[in-house]
């Protein structure tokens, strides 16, 4: 596959993704009535398989550091599968929940000027960190779509060269979708 046609198939998948996620998310399909009872889960099962992947990231590392390519390739793989399940069940989540607002305390999706002291400096590191996991997730997503192609076709030299932005950007992707669920969960409202 030449480069050009790789890069449209892989632009195509990123823009794709994100246009699902936006619709499903701003709720421009409406959500069906009632809440199903596993969708209390979800956020807790993101949180896992996030910190999963940040682990057999970390792994994968280790492991093509010591040339063991066999292993590299299967932990990447698990992680991009795992990274999938955790698109679905993030989408599913925000498209089925109602949203949840950072330091709304009592659960009325508005904050009150006395929640928002309570949060305090909290909100702004929260949103910090928020917004930089967003933003790079969605530019992760093309990177390491084109990694593994690289990776799978033993391009060694010019998958190095994607792996070196990829890797530390999903890596932060991963880590810092714990930290949101651990900072956000406390305002779930239900």
């Amino acid at each position: 596959m030449n480069d050009k046609i790789l890069f449209r198939i892989v632009a195509a998948i990123s823009i794709f993704v994100f246009l699902v996620v936006v619709i499903l998310n701003r709720k421009v399909i409406p959500a069906p009535a009632g809440l199903p009872s596993f969708t209390f889960f979800l956020p807790k099962f993101n949180a896992i398989i996030n910190g999963t992947c940040s682990v057999l990231l970390l792994l994968s590392l280790y492991f093509i550091r010591r040339r063991n390519i066999t292993m590299h390739k299967r932990i990447n793989l698990l992680t991009f599968v795992l990274s999938a399940l955790f698109l679905v069940s993030y989408i599913g989540f925000h498209y089925l929940a109602p949203e949840t607002r950072y330091g709304d305390l009592n659960s009325d999706g508005i904050l009150s000027p006395e929640e928002v002291a309570e949060a305090g400096n909290l909100r702004y590191i929260y949103y910090v960190i928020l917004v930089t996991h967003i933003i790079l997730a969605a530019v992760v997503l093309p990177l390491v779509l084109l990694s593994f192609y690289r990776g799978l076709q033993m391009q060694v030299e010019r998958h190095k060269r994607l792996v070196r932005w990829t890797f530390p950007i999903w890596l932060y992707v991963t880590v810092t979708g714990v930290v949101v669920y651990l900072m956000i969960s406390p305002y779930y409202n239900f």
